[in-house]
């Protein structure tokens, strides 16, 4: 398997994105690589913008600025290869320079109006003077329909670029949603290396803005793990125009906001699988749920332990129908007077265990049948409440340990 080219489970490149009325992207190179890596978005002056960010402690200066600056946003600048991160205060004044040059170029905007996002190798300053030169070439660029090229521009070791589009009916007319979003390594969202934007023309009040955001992170890019690591940089953005003839959504309980809940959902959640699809040296998709918890807190624990589990993620690798490093997985995780004789447990609609012993009716064969799929589901049913929480995540490959042995290579 080693040096195998990797190939995104079930995931096809994207060859088109809806415009969105309010937002124009641009693309240039740097230099630093082969492609275009840098990425300016305008937004009309009436956005509305808000964002969830990384939880680390280690958290990169742009996602600094970029929480500062959320509320009063107008632009993103965003660049790869380079993450910005344990740089300190000169980097701090780097992504501050950029985001100045950004503005400089931008009628009516403020350098205050730029927010910066940075995604790539970690302890490593800019090269200023590339990024601004890549930025002024952005900005001539920029048009509504570059999502595609933007959706491209900020991959680091993805194989395929996430996109997806749209279209939303809501009481007074249609919208448009259109996503993109960057991740294949060092991926458990905390909030939330992954990056997201999605934008749309809704028309939607500022304070409910954080709400919806969070909302969305919470039943997508929250819910996904490739190896359990969170990146300094994590961000997820979201943008609402407001350039549509829709009513103003000033509430959650306002008429429009279930419509725009669902169509918001949707993109976001094709997103966060399509980073785990692309999750690096994944062969495998793999639904982690977990059922008949007392509460979603103890559902997500074990559903994450389970996920980021070595032992079984090599299981899934090899599709060895190992029931016994679930049981082990389970077991460890942090759920107080867990009892063991009322967990069951299914690969598919296969029973593994119930009662916490091997299901009579399982055999290994049929087991291994579910494992040697590229996709598939695992249930764990705690016995113990209603609550149910699903996590998606991937198996663990001999490449993945090769693409991280040769990253800065």
């Amino acid at each position: 398997m080693a040096g195998q080219v990797q190939v995104a489970v079930n995931l096809q490149q994207p060859s088109e994105a809806l415009a969105v009325p309010g937002i124009e992207l641009g693309t240039a190179a740097t230099g630093l690589k082969d492609r275009d890596d840098l990425v300016v978005a305008v937004m009309d002056m009436q956005t509305r913008v808000s964002g969830v960010y990384t939880q680390s402690a280690f958290t990169a200066p742009p996602v600094e600025l970029a929480k500062a600056r959320a509320n009063d946003s107008r632009a993103w600048v965003i660049n790869s290869g380079n993450a910005n991160a344990a740089t300190g205060e000169p980097g701090l004044r780097d992504a501050e320079q950029i985001c100045e040059h950004v503005a400089e170029q931008l009628s009516g905007i403020e350098a205050n109006q730029v927010q910066p996002f940075s995604t790539g190798v970690i302890g490593e300053r800019l090269n200023v003077p590339l990024l601004q030169q890549a930025a002024e070439k952005s900005i001539a660029g920029l048009k509504p329909d570059g999502w595609l090229a933007a959706a491209k521009a900020i991959m680091t070791t993805d194989t395929v670029a996430k996109l997806i589009s749209r279209r939303v009916s809501l009481s007074t007319g249609e919208i448009v949603i259109t996503g993109m979003a960057k991740g294949s390594g060092m991926i458990k969202p905390d909030m939330a290396t992954m990056l997201a934007f999605v934008a749309c023309n809704a028309k939607v009040a500022s304070h409910v803005m954080p709400v919806l955001t969070k909302q969305l992170a919470d039943q997508s890019f929250n819910r996904i793990s490739v190896d359990g690591d969170t990146s300094t940089n994590d961000c997820f953005m979201l943008a609402a125009t407001g350039v549509s003839d829709t009513t103003e959504i000033d509430s959650l309980d306002h008429k429009d906001f279930p419509a725009l809940l669902a169509g918001l959902s949707e993109v976001v959640q094709h997103l966060a699988q399509a980073i785990v699809r692309d999750g690096e040296g994944a062969t495998k998709f793999v639904t982690v749920q977990v059922t008949g918890g007392a509460n979603a807190k103890e559902c997500l624990e074990v559903a994450y332990t389970v996920a980021e589990s070595p032992l079984v993620k090599t299981a899934l690798f090899a599709g060895d129908a190992n029931w016994g490093r679930f049981c082990m997985a389970i077991g460890r995780a942090q759920v107080a007077d867990l009892d063991a004789s009322k967990v069951a447990l299914w690969l598919d609609d296969v029973q593994v265990a119930e009662r916490g012993l091997m299901s009579s009716s399982y055999t290994e064969a049929a087991g291994s049948a579910v494992l040697s799929q590229d996709e598939f589901k695992v249930t764990i049913d705690l016995g113990r409440g209603e609550a149910n929480q699903t996590v998606w995540t991937t198996d663990l490959s001999y490449e993945y340990v090769r693409i991280n042995a040769e990253y800065r290579s």
